[in-house]
């Protein structure tokens, strides 16, 4: 490589290393999201397409990323947990963040059709990220319960919030009402409150906004078309996609590969 006088400059560059031996957590936001949603007419409070295209972000990054063993995500956010022993970028904080990033929002933006159809991109979306180094497997399972506890909490709150703004009646006059009401309640009273204005039912509502979704690698045999032509079934790494508690035990016990 060519060398110059101003190559000094080099000097100035800092790369922050993650701490060896740990689970690194990486969190991805989006930034200005409540208005980006507003802007392209997301349902409220959840819009399957923009949930399903999150999904496949994080498939995509995770199919770039096989260090990444688990992802958990829920409406503008998804965390990617990378294994304790990986040397992804010689585990450089800013390089690890920044192609996480960079592949989740230029795979936000390369998959928009596939799933918002003819709703037009108006534009680019933006997102931020974090990483969090945790050192034992209780506080992975802990930070990934967190947020899973996270994503209840906050689709309660929104279900019960955008069916009463959106009540036919129009018995509540404004969204700043509606704050108002809820924001002295607990969990109970929500659920009282969905069923007996709404005939809502919160615990049948769809484990995928309950619950967030469960991105994992898992092996599977897959039919594929060998040289010779012919069908051959073989073993491959998938990106699984499920909707299902993380914070119970039987998730764990089922698939005791993915943190180990």
């Amino acid at each position: 490589m060519a060398k110059s006088r101003f190559e000094y400059v080099k000097g100035f560059e800092n790369h922050p290393i993650l701490l060896p031996n740990t689970y690194i957590a990486v969190r991805i936001d989006g930034r200005g999201f409540h208005q980006f949603s507003k802007e392209h007419n997301f349902t409220k409070p959840n819009d399957v397409r923009a949930l399903n295209l999150m999904n496949q972000c994080a498939k995509s990054v995770m199919e770039e990323y096989t260090d990444i063993v688990i992802g958990y995500g829920e409406s503008d956010e998804f965390s990617f947990i990378i294994s304790k022993n990986s040397q992804l970028y010689k585990r450089r904080e800013s390089k690890i963040i920044s192609c996480i990033v960079s592949r989740f929002s230029s795979s936000y933006v390369f998959y928009w059709k596939d799933f918002m159809g003819d709703v037009s991109l108006k534009y680019p979306p933006v997102f931020d990220g974090r990483a969090v180094c945790y050192p034992s497997l209780e506080n992975i399972r802990d930070y990934l319960s967190w947020r899973q506890a996270d994503t209840h909490i906050n689709n309660l709150y929104n279900t019960c919030f955008w069916l009463m703004v959106q009540d036919p009646s129009q018995k509540y006059k404004s969204e700043k009402e509606v704050e108002n009401i809820l924001k002295d309640t607990n969990s109970s009273q929500k659920n009282e409150l969905l069923f007996s204005q709404y005939n809502v039912n919160y615990a049948k509502l769809p484990e995928q906004f309950r619950k967030g979704s469960v991105l994992y690698s898992d092996k599977r045999n897959v039919t594929e078309i060998g040289k010779n032509g012919k069908e051959v079934v073989r073993s491959r790494r998938v990106i699984v996609i499920d909707h299902c508690d993380i914070i119970g035990k039987e998730f764990w016990e089922k698939h005791p590969h993915i943190l180990k």
